[in-house]
């Protein structure tokens, strides 16, 4: 399975997390051509399905996730999973490292998550909605208690406001180590996304994707989901090897 990892889909956003409507659909489009189908992050981590299959991530719950991203995967019949800070749904700009520094520009409005009704919405749909926590913060770096807070009142809040089961998690940027994955475990979450910039043999709760980012060209989406690549990326090889991949797609993280 592969699963890729996007946050915000804009016309004009020049963040990095953004990706335009135009290169969104020609990724989709190139996926189709070469045989994949979409399922959601935690069909994928516990079915196995068989064949090319593609799980469509997005963190942080932006509203073009639903305005701009949705009618893209509609035309390929795809659903996605969406993982949402719970503390931000429904309010103003998000806000946090990372992001903070588009807050009150004229990019501002790229910031604005989706409301809950809009996510049930998704849901409804046959998306997947799980946890990026409440407040996006980097869980290595806080306690256990508030480690088991963020994790727990979360999930509690996406089951609550969906009606529905939460069993997954994205790790905000990625950032996790084994506290984090026991405490996951320990709070009932299923299966758990990471975003390494090596990729490591997949568990259900430190499983690897692949980020998609506003620089990257088709050129480089197509080193990125490449066979060979992310089999290059789980091997031993892949660090020596780091250097001249990244010279030739221009990244300096995946």
């Amino acid at each position: 399975m592969l699963v890729l990892c996007y946050h915000a889909i804009s016309l004009s956003w020049p963040a990095e997390l953004s990706v335009t409507p135009v290169n969104f659909a020609n990724q989709l489009e190139y996926l189709s051509r070469r045989g994949f189908r979409g399922i959601t992050f935690t069909e994928g981590v516990r079915d196995r399905p068989s064949g090319k299959t593609v799980a469509i991530t997005f963190d942080d719950g932006y509203a073009s996730t639903l305005e701009l991203a949705r009618p893209l995967l509609n035309r390929f019949g795809w659903p996605a999973t969406v993982f949402v800070p719970t503390d931000y749904m429904g309010g103003g700009p998000m806000s946090w490292s990372g992001i903070d520094q588009w807050t009150g520009g004229e990019h501002e409005r790229e910031l604005l998550p989706m409301s809950w009704e809009q996510i049930r919405e998704l849901a409804d749909a046959g998306w997947e909605i799980g946890s990026h926590t409440k407040s996006h913060p980097h869980l290595t770096e806080i306690g256990d208690e508030q480690l088991a807070e963020e994790l727990v009142e979360s999930r509690l809040a996406c089951e609550r406001k969906l009606d529905r089961p939460c069993s997954s998690l994205a790790y905000p940027y990625g950032d996790h180590d084994e506290r984090v994955v026991a405490a996951t475990a320990e709070t009932g979450y299923a299966a758990a996304a990471t975003l390494p910039a090596h990729t490591p043999a997949p568990t259900p709760l430190a499983w690897p994707r692949v980020g998609v980012y506003y620089p990257d060209s088709m050129r480089i989406f197509r080193v990125k989901v490449s066979p060979t690549i992310r089999r290059l990326r789980s091997s031993r090889a892949w660090r020596p090897l780091i250097e001249p991949v990244r010279k030739l797609t221009g990244r300096s993280r995946a």
